[in-house]
């Protein structure tokens, strides 16, 4: 007669986790950091020779990464740029995002507006630049920089609606978005003409003010 014996034994020495294989995932601020150092190398590389001399694969190597990770961050390398302009754009809606109802907008301009509000260094502002210069030859690098600027002024319609109490689509709150748009590219546009040879404090205190002085006359029914 045969006898059956069970052996007691707990369930992790019958049934083993294997450990995962490869890279651990890569988090969102990691990809943003990334993308953003791949736009750094992007910009420094067009100034240097002209998009269309420019490979996905020099500005992979450029920023010590696989040109398979390139193009899985940028669908063409034209796209390198946005990460940087998005940078400028984003500064400027974040502080008319909070614009005290006590201040002129003029005043909170002064007080606050930088072009990047949180650059490592002058080196990310002139980068932002050097590539609004970029824009003025480069089609490919302009289409992305006016699609930015489409979506500053969703952006800035949803401050303004909020502020006057007035639907997002009206027409008032629409047209004032697009001229506070507008402002900011025409400056935008003269700063990085004059920061050709470097930036400096007293170009960007100049780039502030005449931002705040064309915005005057856009505040007042707000």
């Amino acid at each position: 007669m045969c006898s059956v014996v069970w052996l007691n034994r707990p369930m992790t020495d019958v049934v083993t986790q294997k450990p995962r294989r490869g890279r651990p995932p890569v988090s969102d601020e990691q990809r943003q950091r990334q993308r953003l150092d791949l736009s750094r190398h992007a910009v420094r590389l067009f100034a240097e020779q002209g998009v269309a001399a420019t490979s996905g694969e020099q500005i992979a190597q450029a920023a010590g990464v696989s040109e398979r990770t390139f193009w899985r961050y940028f669908p063409q390398k034209e796209a390198c740029v946005e990460p940087l302009l998005t940078k400028m754009v984003d500064a400027f809606c974040t502080v008319v995002r909070a614009w005290p109802r006590a201040l002129e907008l003029v005043d909170h301009l002064r007080e606050a507006y930088t072009p990047l509000l949180d650059a490592a260094s002058d080196e990310d502002i002139e980068a932002v630049l050097a590539v609004v210069r970029l824009t003025q030859n480069e089609r490919a690098l302009r289409a992305a920089y006016l699609m930015l600027r489409e979506r500053a002024e969703d952006a800035l319609a949803d401050v303004l609606a909020r502020r006057a109490g007035l639907p997002r689509d009206a027409l008032e709150v629409r047209v004032q978005a697009a001229a506070m748009s507008a402002v900011l590219k025409v400056a935008t546009d003269d700063v990085a003409k004059a920061a050709a040879d470097g930036v400096t404090r007293a170009t960007l205190e100049g780039h502030r003010e005449q931002i705040a002085a064309a915005l005057r006359g856009l505040s007042q029914m707000l």
